[in-house]
Order: structure tokens, then C-alpha cells, then sequence
């Protein structure tokens, strides 16, 4: 499972080309053995020991107070999950932030941004912010919620960062639930109901963050896909096809078209099955071309993907960065986070959550 160290200038097409194809087969043959117990996992396992008790050392020092911890002013929700990849938090994280919005709160948005070059300090992020810069979830937060949202590299530098230049009274943190140097009020856990908890090992036999006793700890288990006792149901609901390049959505007779048509789907997230399963579910025919998780494309990557000249579909976090590329037959499918009631209910009965308080005056007032 060598991957090339070739680089991905477009001049040297080929070598961009074998070293994504590489890496991306890499990814699937190691996920390939998390989500079941083999040989591979098995002699894994004796690090997965050494990471859970790294682990719990780690936590143990925040504890007894060798470690600080930022107490945020504000209330803190953060979302996460306890495995390595994609279960659908960013779209409850874009969730959270409408409905606290729509319920007179001002909530801002914190993230690590995967793939960002944040440097020595917190970088706020806007609707025009470069995703190579800031990372992909920051933008499309940023341009969906209307919310600030500041990028770091350590969250509780971030959540400071909202306290001080902006007038909000709640933070949410995509992500994070493993970084402890950050406070906060309310915990909830995304769950991917179809792979769950793999087979049940810690990294690197395994896709689990840390141990399954963490979910004990936890205010809210939310599950994408079919929930088990105590987890809150959620779906993701897909809207409308958009452009990529002018943002419209797509009409009735282009959609007639696409769906008509043989589509090149382009997936570069934790689980790109499932975006692939959800455009066949929604009746299109597609080629599949699965790239891993954050990935920084190229004017190369599309082009080898468009050779067939057929129209490409993509997830809106592959669209914040192919935006730049200028594809005219280029479209992506925004999805949104339906929660069941549970969620909203557990919402408005934690204290901290109960309803907002007044606007602040002076010259944090801005958004």
C-alpha cells in the first residue's frame, strides 16, 4: 500500500492522477478493515490498547487539573462523533445554528478546518473565504448559516476569539468533542447508522476516537439512519441541484436532463457511498469517482473526470472548492439535516439553552 510522493501540479497530469489514485485506494483498503474484525485489525490491536490509554491518560491530566480548560462566558454546544470520518454533524451544526437564529439567539460557529493554513492565530471566515486557506465545512458554514465562524487549530483559542470580536451568546463547535481544552454546556454525538462503530477497535485497528464508554458521558446520541435505543433519529433530505459555478438551482427540464443523462459523481467526504447510494436513490445513473476526505482538487482532477463530457454532480462540500474551476455542467446536491423533535426538545430544556439573553450594547454589537 505504497502511495507515490509524485506532486499535483496539473503540468505533471499523470503523476497527480496515480499518486490520487493511490492515496485513495489506501484509504479504502484501511477502512476496508475498521468496519470488520480481520487479520489486519487484529494485529493492529495492540495499539489500539496503547491509544486508548493515551487516551485516557489525556483525559485523566484535564481531570486533576494538569491540563486547563477555557471556560467560554457563553454557552458551548459542541457536535462531534467518536469515529474517524464523515456521519453527518456539519448538517446538524448548520441545523443548530438556523434554529438558535430563528429562536432569537446569536450564535456563532467554531471549527478546527481540516486542511487549513490558520498559522499562529484564529482566521474568521466569511462566504468568500478561500477553502484552501480557511478549509471546505468553515466556507459552506460561513455562506448557509449567516453566522460568524472562526477557524483554529486549538478551539478554545476560537471560542475566545467569537467572545471578543463578536456579539454572540452561544458558541457551536463542529467538531470537537475530543478536545478537551475547550468547556462546554451540552455534548451531542453524531452516529453513522449504517457502519455504527466498525468493529469496535480503536485507531489505528479500528475507526473509534476513543471508547465506546464515552457515549455515557454524552447529553445527545443523534443517528443518521435507522437510530437504536436512546439515539435521536436523523435524516439528511436533499434539495434541489445547484450550480456550482452560478449558484442557481438547477430547473425543471435541466433536472429532466440530468436525470436522462449518464452523470459523473464526485465525492470527496468521510463516506462517499452514501452520497453516491443518495443520487441513485434519487434516480440518476452515475460513474463513481470517490476521492478521500478534504481533498484539494485540482483543474486536473476535473478534467479527468469531465473527459467523458457528461455533466458532474458533487456534494456541496466538493462544490465550495471546485467553485473557482468555472464548470458550466457542474452541479452539486445540497443536503439538510432533519432531526427528530427529541433534538429540539433537549435543546430548550437544558438551562444554559432555556432562551437567550438580552443583546449586548457597545462595540461588540456586529455581526
Amino acid at each position: 500500500m505504497r502511495c507515490c510522493n509524485a506532486p499535483t501540479d496539473i503540468r505533471r497530469g499523470r503523476s497527480a492522477d496515480s499518486c490520487h489514485t493511490c492515496e485513495t485506494s489506501r484509504v479504502h483498503w484501511i477502512e476496508a478493515h475498521w468496519y470488520k474484525r480481520s487479520a489486519v485489525s487484529l494485529l493492529l490491536w495492540p495499539l489500539s490498547i496503547l491509544y486508548r490509554a493515551l487516551v485516557a491518560l489525556r483525559n485523566l491530566s484535564f481531570r486533576i487539573g494538569l491540563r486547563s480548560q477555557y471556560t467560554s462566558p457563553v454557552p458551548v454546544i459542541v457536535i462531534g462523533n467518536v469515529t474517524v470520518g464523515g456521519t453527518g454533524k456539519t448538517p446538524l451544526v448548520l441545523w443548530t445554528l438556523q434554529w438558535l437564529r430563528a429562536n432569537g439567539w446569536r450564535p456563532g460557529a467554531i471549527s478546527r478546518g481540516y486542511g487549513a493554513v490558520v498559522g499562529a492565530g484564529p482566521l474568521a471566515v466569511n462566504a468568500d473565504s478561500d477553502p484552501c486557506e480557511v478549509g471546505d465545512e468553515p466556507v459552506l458554514l460561513a455562506r448557509r448559516s449567516e453566522c460568524p465562524v472562526v477557524v483554529s487549530t486549538k478551539r478554545a483559542a476560537a471560542a475566545r476569539f467569537i467572545v471578543d470580536h463578536y456579539d454572540c451568546d452561544v458558541i457551536v463547535s463542529d467538531d470537537g468533542l475530543q478536545h478537551l481544552a475547550l468547556g462546554r454546556c451540552f455534548e451531542v454525538v453524531v452516529i453513522d447508522g449504517q457502519r455504527r462503530f466498525g468493529n469496535g477497535f480503536c485507531i489505528p485497528a479500528g475507526p473509534l476516537r476513543e471508547p465506546l464508554g464515552r457515549l455515557q458521558s454524552i447529553a445527545l446520541r443523534v443517528c443518521n439512519g435507522t437510530p437504536e435505543a436512546g439515539e435521536v433519529p436523523m435524516r439528511l433530505v436533499p434539495e434541489l441541484l445547484t450550480n456550482v459555478s452560478t449558484g442557481k438551482a438547477c430547473s425543471e427540464g435541466e433536472l429532466l436532463m440530468l436525470k436522462t443523462a449518464h452523470c459523473e459523481a464526485v465525492a470527496g467526504i468521510g463516506n462517499p457511498s452514501a452520497f453516491f447510494t443518495s443520487l441513485r436513490t434519487l434516480g440518476f445513473t452515475i460513474t463513481e469517482h470517490a476521492f478521500t476526505d478534504h481533498h484539494r482538487y485540482t483543474t486536473h482532477d476535473l478534467e479527468r473526470v469531465g473527459a467523458s463530457r457528461r455533466p458532474i454532480i458533487m456534494t456541496e462540500k466538493d462544490a465550495v472548492k471546485c467553485q473557482r474551476f468555472g464548470y458550466s455542467d457542474c452541479w452539486f446536491l445540497p443536503v439538510t439535516a432533519e432531526p427528530g423533535p427529541q433534538y429540539e426538545n433537549a435543546l430548550r430544556r437544558h438551562p444554559r439553552l432555556a432562551e437567550p439573553p438580552r443583546p449586548m450594547a457597545g462595540p461588540k454589537a456586529k455581526r
